[in-house]
């Protein structure tokens, strides 16, 4: 019975950790414009770091334990508007180009068979 509880309530929680990214990616539009993306990556790099300080201290208060001092994070200066871009480009010419593709590949292994079965 307690096994069953338990993964329930693993479900439950993955359950709800998926449906809030879900919800945290239709809520800022991070599937929409770069520019959206982009400053609502902004806006995590201002974000994060305090919250995670915050929480580590009220944890420490809490528990009485002593976190050690993390290190910062690497500071990523890279653009994501120009790889986003051109990985969506990429793969939307590869989908563009398949039908054409299946149809030469299928054509030239019907050859070869047809050359080799006589």
């Amino acid at each position: 019975m307690v096994a069953r509880v338990w993964s329930l309530m693993r479900f439950l929680i993955k359950g709800s950790v998926a449906g809030g990214a879900v919800y945290l990616v239709y809520d800022q539009e991070l599937l929409g414009p770069s520019d959206k993306s982009e400053a609502a990556l902004r806006k995590a790099k201002e974000v994060v770091p305090p919250a995670m300080y915050q929480f580590s201290q009220y944890v420490c208060q809490q528990t009485g334990l002593q976190l050690p001092q993390l290190p910062n994070p690497p500071k990523i200066n890279f653009p994501i508007r120009e790889s986003w871009n051109s990985g969506i480009i990429r793969v939307m010419s590869a989908l563009s180009v398949a039908p054409s593709k299946a149809v030469q590949y299928s054509k030239e292994g019907w050859e070869y068979v047809k050359e080799h079965t006589k």
